[in-house]
Order: structure tokens, then C-alpha cells, then sequence
């Protein structure tokens, strides 16, 4: 009974940690070398640890989504920008599984989500969409990751594992390139390229 609560703990800790790093627009860590160092340094099943950060990711970045929809769109945004963005909604309507694809591929791969939930926020569709393919990948993806570092940690010597810093100047400027992205984004003239295939800017 005691070790059933340990185990409950941890993974409601778990579970606290990853959620707020997701909810963060930038400077997080990536969840999947988070969840690698708790597999590193406690003794939890790489499963469990795998489900929980998959959920906590998951509900984490569909709650950034949707403040970038309250915050920035609807605050922020003029209404000719908003119009501009819902061309990329009205794109998108018609191409579910290629959303489904491309969602689906951003959680199996360990590159930053954050830009692109904001931008899918701004659009004001519905958020379900998005959310099982990204729990699908992080599923698959936090398990081999975690189980990856695990079984590396039984070959390499503990302290150079533990003493790798997270914050490295490839993914601060990865991160400041993302809040470019999101912010041209905004800028590009999204009717124009999808009607005339031709590239324009808005002032």
C-alpha cells in the first residue's frame, strides 16, 4: 500500500511538471530529455512514466493552444489579422488527415511543439483534432526515449548523465526562432498564397 502511494506521488509529480513545461510558449526544456532524466534517476516503470507525461503533454499543450486563442487572438490580433489567419482554418477543414499527419509526426519527432500549438491556437479550430495524434506520438516516442536513456545509463557513468544541462545555445536559439515563426505567421498573406500560389506580406 505504501509503495502504491510512493508510485501515485511520483507520477502526480510527474505529471505537475510536464503539463506546466508544456503550457510554456518558450524556454522549456524538452519534455522528452525531462522524462529521460526521471528514468535515469528513479526507479519507475518506463510505461507509467511514458502515459503520464504523454497525457500531461498532451492536455499541456492544448491549454497553450487555447490561451493563445483568448489571449493573443482575440486581444492581440486585429480583425483583418484574424481574417488572414482563418484562411489557414478554411485550408485546413477540408485536409483533416493532413493535420492528423502532421501533428502525428511533430510528437514522434523531439522537435519543439510549443509554435506550432500557438499557431493552430490562433486559427480557432477545434482543438481535438490535434490533440489524439500528438498523444499517439508522445506516447510512443516518451516510452523509447525513456527506455533509451535508461538502458544508456547502465553503459555510461552516471554523473556525466546527470550533470548535462538541459539550457544550450542551440535550444535558446531554436526557441527565439520559433517566436519568429509564430510571429511572420501572422504577417504572411495567407489568402493571397492559397488563391494566387503567390507569397505577399501584410502590414
Amino acid at each position: 500500500m505504501t509503495e502504491a502511494l510512493h508510485v501515485l506521488g511520483s507520477l502526480a509529480a510527474i505529471f505537475a511538471v510536464v503539463f506546466s513545461l508544456n503550457v510554456l510558449p518558450a524556454f522549456a526544456p524538452p519534455t522528452w530529455t525531462v522524462l529521460s532524466f526521471i528514468a535515469i534517476r528513479y526507479d519507475l516503470n518506463i510505461i507509467l512514466i511514458a502515459v503520464t507525461g504523454a497525457i500531461a503533454a498532451t492536455l499541456g499543450r492544448v491549454t497553450l493552444a487555447k490561451l493563445a486563442n483568448v489571449l493573443v487572438r482575440r486581444r492581440l490580433l486585429s480583425e483583418a489579422q484574424k481574417k488572414n489567419v482563418d484562411a489557414i482554418k478554411t485550408q485546413l477543414e477540408g485536409r483533416r488527415r493532413l493535420t492528423f499527419a502532421i501533428f502525428l509526426f511533430y510528437a514522434f519527432s523531439p522537435l519543439p511543439s510549443n509554435h506550432l500549438f500557438i499557431a493552430y491556437g490562433l486559427t480557432a479550430k477545434r482543438l481535438k483534432e490535434i490533440a489524439i495524434p500528438f498523444l499517439l506520438g508522445r506516447l510512443v516516442s516518451y516510452a523509447f526515449w525513456a527506455f533509451t536513456a535508461s538502458r544508456a545509463a547502465e553503459r555510461l557513468e552516471y554523473e556525466a548523465i546527470i550533470s548535462k544541462r538541459f539550457a544550450t545555445w542551440y535550444f535558446i536559439l531554436s526557441q527565439l526562432f520559433g517566436l519568429l515563426v509564430i510571429y511572420l505567421f501572422t504577417r504572411v498573406d495567407w489568402h493571397r498564397l492559397f488563391t494566387e500560389k503567390r507569397l505577399g506580406w501584410r502590414k
